[in-house]
């Protein structure tokens, strides 16, 4: 089998593609998260402690010495970051729990088996009878 036609097999896999299509959305949603934190609950949250915005906050190590830049730790940012990795994983965490609910309610479902019909139930009778009528061994 040639290295193309391997690589196309595994790239076709259902579960290859599932994975794309979750990256691909989760890449989109991590975006949409990011707003949230950035431009809705990081003002609100710095209007709560006095208008302080969180990206202001950085501690500075060196300063600018002619063409070098100054050397800064911004923890503003960090915090920020820490925020969107919270909200993330708590909208995640929400999600697989109503999938999981949703799973479980589709899951508590019982099977009802089919009513067989007069002819299934004639011929399960022909096949027992018949059952019997061979000799044991």
């Amino acid at each position: 089998m040639s290295l193309l036609k391997e690589f196309r097999e595994f790239a076709m896999r259902g579960n290859v593609v599932d994975l794309a299509v979750g990256v691909i959305i989760s890449a989109a949603f991590g975006k949409i998260v990011s707003s949230l934190v950035a431009d809705i609950i990081m003002p609100l949250l710095g209007l709560l402690i006095g208008s302080v915005d969180f990206k202001q906050f950085y501690l500075e190590l060196r300063e600018t010495q002619g063409t070098v830049p100054a050397l800064v730790i911004n923890y503003g940012l960090f915090i920020q970051t820490i925020f969107d990795f919270v909200i993330v994983a708590f909208a995640i965490f929400v999600a697989i729990k109503l999938m999981n609910k949703a799973r479980r309610k589709q899951e508590e479902k019982p099977v009802t088996q089919p009513v067989p019909t007069a002819e299934e139930k004639l011929l399960t009778e022909i096949r027992d009878f018949l059952i019997q009528q061979q000799p044991k061994l």
